[in-house]
């Protein structure tokens, strides 16, 4: 039996160790914690032991070379009151067969009808803008990304309710902090308003996918979406069963949130980057002038827009959607020369590490340089991982960073943006990496 060998960290006020400091920010938390310690920290989260990772070897050996001797961490356990079983709470065998049935509606002949869609809404949103509007641009990205998704993913027109949708989804994130209190197993069945606009949210979620999978079952057709994949699906591999219609809400709902959430957000950072590094901007512009003239963007001008994915990426390295990941130990394991006790909370953060010096001189800087070739190929693998690692990798990494170039060259091709004077800029860390007062941004004719 392995016995938690004392590690460097800070000392560990009683009772509830550093579990204030942590959900107050747990960005500034961990970015004090490698300054101050290094790469691998020891701290307490209430009577949990916990251990921060910075090094790209070590994130490799948690997420992928030890993968199996992992769980997801208690923020996505918990998830399952909003999710149930889906690719990102799910575990084990049952876990690699819903991906293994979900895997084909992201192969690439069903990117190729997704871009066209994701062209066409690019389009549409760039020609409701107005030159010298202010829009919310935050707001403007989750309305476009949760069309895409509804679009190519279920084959439905959710535009209508987006703002009914992102209000739930705020709703649910802003409770998942209150969620991730110890016991707070317990006090989610009291009537706490907190707990009833939760509530209220998911039913609201439910009642629009609920929706769809019943209109689906009754017609019958066959739609080639990720919906009529999920309702026809077969485990060939096991016992040739299907999916019940809790498992395809669960699937669906994880990835209609999950789908949209994390590229709108990405996409918010990058316009923002954009403005405050006009010489990029004009390089960018000049790129998709070129590539596109004036046709809708589509799948083959993907690998035409080199320049512009690079941008896309160095605004995922400043600003990466998942900028946490959690890991519990299993077993006991070394690592390190540590030993790292069972059930431990094993964290890595790409936020963190993707603002190493050791891999990215001068990090604070917008540079997408960083993602020529030559200087990709210099660098450890896990010293940049927006989409994870190892047999949980996002599953819509391909479908995210084809949304994002297609999104960036359809709009950019008529518009800039430029940030509201006086308008505060500040990171909120939720699950995911959102702006905390929105991103106030002036629509400008190019």
């Amino acid at each position: 039996m392995l016995t938690a060998v004392k590690a460097l960290g800070p000392k560990n006020p009683p009772l509830i160790g550093h579990l204030a400091a942590f959900r107050r920010n747990p960005i500034r938390f961990l970015v004090g914690l490698q300054r101050d310690y290094g790469d691998l920290v020891h701290f307490k989260l209430g009577p949990l032991h916990a251990y921060f990772f910075n090094d790209p070897e070590f994130v490799k050996d948690i997420l992928v070379t030890r993968q199996g001797n992992f769980t997801k961490s208690r923020m996505l356990q918990r998830a399952r009151i909003l999710l149930g079983e889906g690719l990102l709470t799910s575990e084990g065998p049952f876990h690699l067969r819903q991906r293994r049935l979900a895997q084909p509606a992201f192969h690439r002949d069903r990117l190729v009808g997704y871009a066209a869609t994701m062209g066409e809404y690019a389009v549409r949103m760039r020609g409701r803008w107005r030159d010298g509007a202010t829009l919310d641009v935050s707001d403007e990205m989750m309305r476009l990304t949760l069309g895409v998704v509804g679009k190519t993913l279920f084959s439905a027109d959710v535009e209508s309710e987006a703002k009914e949708i992102g209000e739930s989804l705020t709703s649910i994130l802003k409770m998942f902090d209150l969620l991730m209190l110890p016991f707070s197993e317990y006090f989610e069945r009291l009537p706490l308003p907190a707990i009833k606009r939760f509530e209220k949210a998911r039913d609201t979620l439910d009642r629009i996918i609920y929706g769809m999978i019943v209109e689906r079952r009754a017609s019958g057709k066959d739609h080639g979406d990720l919906l009529s994949m999920l309702l026809m699906a077969q485990d060939e591999e096991a016992d040739g069963s299907g999916m019940t219609d809790k498992q395809v809400r669960d699937e669906a709902l994880t990835l209609f949130l999950a789908g949209h959430e994390t590229t709108a957000n990405a996409l918010t950072w990058t316009w923002y980057l954009l403005s405050q590094n006009p010489e990029c901007e004009a390089r960018m512009h000049a790129e998709i002038d070129r590539v596109l003239e004036d046709r809708t963007p589509g799948f083959d001008d993907f690998p035409n827009l080199p320049y512009t994915e690079m941008v896309f990426a160095e605004a995922m390295r400043l600003y990466p959607p998942a900028w946490g990941i959690g890991r519990a130990a299993i077993d006991g394991f070394e690592i390190g020369g540590v030993e790292v006790p069972a059930k431990a909370l094993c964290i890595t953060s790409p936020y963190v590490m993707h603002r190493s010096p050791l891999y990215f001189p001068n990090p604070e800087q917008f540079d997408p340089d960083r993602w020529l070739p030559e200087a990709r190929q210099a660098r450890p693998k896990f010293s940049y991982f927006p989409f994870g690692g190892g047999s949980r990798i996002c599953i819509g990494e391909r479908f995210a960073w084809l949304e994002g170039v297609l999104m960036l060259a359809g709009l950019a091709r008529k518009w800039k943006l430029r940030l509201e004077p006086g308008h505060p800029v500040e990171i909120l860390p939720l699950i995911t990496l959102r702006t905390k007062y929105g991103m106030k941004m002036r629509v400008e004719a190019r």
